[in-house]
């Protein structure tokens, strides 16, 4: 069921044109990720669609009373609200039921003596009670709880009044209102921006098990993989559709750009064989030639012309080595720092190989940044000691930026970083970050951060360090310019050190990850879902002190065989309740197929045995979900 079709949008702001020709719908259930460049339109879209603004040409078309939540309409919450009381708000008409239910009870009470209002009175209460139930009223403060828990707001803020509340804390706030609005679409803009990596993750799953539909902008990559049905590609005014999460739209978007610049060409070659022929036959200046010419001329016209496909510049670079390095590239011993008595963190502690490519995650505020700052100097630590290895020669990207020079211009800022070089090299170093001609000469004040941070790559890449440092890399920068980035550090023979909280990025590059605490930290070999792995399901470690005796470890790996044999034999029963549920779908699809079917009404008694097979394989539905639950509960047991 098509929930919004928009067809043909257009806007624009002044000459510029954002959109030109959009067109796509949303179905029921459907979760779409909305990407491209910055400056695309991707808000100026999801605007058009929550009727902030409106189009300049073309359509948006929704279904009947369809209930559209926008997280920017959700910003209008009192300030002299408590954080519980504006949530309360939600769920008003359940609380007007409530109160009026136990208005009632306290009449019934008193109705001894009148059986024929009391009868009245209860056959409202049973009608407001159904109705309550339904609405699944007894559960709406439970639901409060989940999702202000989810998002990070703690009890202890529930009654803080919202002028109180940071940015942040009031974005969590009006996200939470919008997920418990419970909307049929949702529109959602950057919602991970004030999420920390725990409330990330919570959302993640709350809306993959969303039965609404979402529409959805971030750059967070790894979120889109896992919420995402579909993906939305604004590219040139215009929207390209990809069914799949982002991993499967960025190989459809290679293969699909490659099929149709591969049509173009093919028409282009073909038009231009055509206007030669055309060309010759006028050439030969005689009345049979002439006519031929004109008659392939107007087949030639009414050709349907396809548009050359449009490709976004990227960014395109490459990081490279000046000397190789001895084995050990850098270790780290009983690190601690404090600030004005405050201890950040303590008995930091790990070592790093040459080659390493290593993630360091962990909760703001723990000391991440300032541990790197005392890997380059910057910083003396209280206690502890960082050796490096031989031939180590250590890059630093600083996701601030605070080393560059606002006063420079871009070239100036380069070349001064390398005063030996030739100014052709560093424009050609500048080109491949999109810094072309005249823009050489901008200021570093008047740039963006993402035009920043590549400013800063470009001097990463010509120094050739063999120790990377990267403090949240992928910052700042667009989905493509990621993508090369990742590209570029596979390719890259030195080791890596990267703080980030981009879950897509860690999975791309990292080997092994880190997680820092204030008490040190706790080392992962994989990459973020291995290390999700790990740490969602920890499995018990058997130590064999050397007091156990010979029998003892005996029995112990026997117990161990025997687990393992009991948890195939649950896995296997998980995967035989999986092939059921796959099954009986199909069936259930094949009967509905031949029920809709013109000519099955014509014959009752197939239509009967069809419907009643049907109706058999609906009812065993339940049944074997109820049975796959109980195998993975088993399952999962048998793991602990």
């Amino acid at each position: 069921m098509i929930l919004i079709s928009v067809q043909d949008l257009e806007k624009g702001f002044g000459v510029h044109e954002v959109l030109r020709g959009v067109t796509f719908s949303l179905q029921k259930g459907e979760k779409m990720g909305l990407v491209g460049v910055n400056g695309c339109g991707k808000t100026t879209l999801m605007r058009l669609i929550a009727g902030e603004m409106q189009p300049d040409n073309g359509s948006i078309h929704m279904s009947k009373d369809l209930r559209i939540g926008y997280l920017a309409q959700l910003d209008d919450i009192p300030l002299t609200d408590t954080v519980w009381g504006a949530l309360l708000k939600v769920f008003e008409p359940v609380r007007i039921m409530e109160r009026r239910m136990q208005d009632l009870e306290e009449q019934l009470q008193h109705l001894a003596d009148d059986p024929e209002t009391a009868m009245r009175l209860t056959a409202e209460y049973q009608r407001i009670s159904e109705e309550y139930n339904e609405k699944q009223g007894y559960a709406y403060e439970g639901e409060m709880l989940r999702v202000l828990g989810g998002l990070g707001l703690r009890p202890e803020m529930h009654q803080r009044q919202v002028a109180t509340l940071s940015g942040g804390e009031r974005t969590r706030l009006s996200l939470a209102k919008l997920l418990l609005q419970k909307p049929d679409i949702i529109l959602m803009d950057e919602p991970t921006n004030h999420l920390d990596l725990e409330a990330i993750e919570w959302l993640q799953d709350y809306l993959t098990e969303y039965k609404g539909s979402l529409l959805l902008i971030s750059h967070d990559r790894y979120f889109l993989d896992r919420v995402c049905t579909t993906m939305g590609e604004l590219l040139g005014g215009k929207m390209i559709k990809f069914t799949g999460n982002y991993t499967e739209y960025m190989r459809k978007r290679t293969a699909d750009f490659e099929t149709r610049m591969k049509a173009y060409q093919l028409q282009q070659k073909e038009i231009e064989r055509e206007k030669a022929i055309i060309e010759r036959y006028r050439s030969f200046n005689r009345e049979k030639s002439i006519k031929a010419a004109e008659s392939r001329q107007k087949r030639l016209d009414r050709i349907q012309l396809l548009e050359k496909p449009v490709e976004e510049q990227h960014v395109r670079f490459s990081f490279q080595a000046r000397r190789r390095s001895g084995e050990d590239a850098l270790e780290v011993k009983e690190l601690a720092k404090s600030f004005d008595d405050r201890p950040i963190f303590r008995d930091v502690s790990f070592k790093l190989r040459t080659g390493d490519r290593v993630a360091l995650i962990g909760p703001n505020g723990v000391g991440k940044s300032t541990l790197f700052h005392i890997l380059t100097g910057q910083s003396t630590p209280d206690n502890g000691s960082v050796r490096f290895g031989t031939n180590i020669d250590v890059g630093y990207y600083d996701q601030h930026q605070d080393s560059l020079n606002p006063e420079q211009s871009i070239l100036d800022e380069v070349w001064n970083a390398f005063p030996k070089l030739e100014q052709s090299r560093i424009r050609g170093a500048l080109g491949l970050f999109l810094f072309t001609g005249d823009e050489v000469f901008d200021k570093i004040s008047q740039l963006s951060g993402g035009e920043r941070g590549r400013v800063a790559l470009t001097k990463l890449m010509l120094k050739q360090d063999n120790l990377l440092l990267l403090d949240e890399p992928t910052n700042h920068l667009d989905m493509d310019s990621r993508e090369v980035l990742e590209d570029a550090l596979s390719d890259f023979p030195g080791t890596i050190l990267a703080i980030s909280h981009d879950r897509y990025f860690i999975n791309r590059f990292a080997d092994k990850v880190m997680v820092m605490a204030d008490d040190g930290v706790t080392e992962y070999l994989g990459n973020f879902d291995d290390y999700l792995e790990k740490r969602n399901r920890p499995r018990p470690q058997v130590s064999v002190g050397d007091e156990m005796t010979r029998t003892a470890q005996i029995k112990e790996k026997k117990k161990s065989r025997q687990q393992s044999a009991i948890l195939r034999e649950r896995k296997a029963a998980v995967r035989k309740a999986e092939e059921a549920i796959e099954k009986n779908e199909q069936e259930i699809a094949r009967l509905e197929a031949l029920l809709a079917q013109p000519e099955t009404y014509n014959d009752m008694d197939l239509m009967l045995k069809l419907t009643e097979s049907y109706q058999a394989e609906q009812n065993k539905t339940e049944a074997l979900y109820e049975a796959l639950e109980e195998a993975e509960n088993a399952c999962m047991e048998a793991e602990v």
